[in-house]
């Protein structure tokens, strides 16, 4: 099974910690709010890392069903 994730956009603070440990996969939009560009942008480690370094714990990563990180 694949990889998800999961952005609150009602938490997210517009930091930018997840574009810059995984730049490609995340972006901040217009409103200074974290999206989902592409997945497959970046190595899953790289994701992961861009989970655990969200202050507002605003991304949540699953595999298999099983949350991996976030909120």
């Amino acid at each position: 099974m694949a990889l998800s994730i999961e952005i609150n956009r009602e938490v997210c603070m517009g930091s930018g910690n997840c574009s810059f440990w995984a730049p490609g996969v995340f972006d901040l939009d217009d409103d200074g709010i974290a999206i989902l560009v592409d997945i497959d942008a970046a190595p899953e480690e790289k994701i992961m890392l861009a989970a655990q370094g969200c202050p507002t714990q605003a991304i949540t990563l699953r595999k298999d069903g099983e949350k991996l990180a976030g909120g």
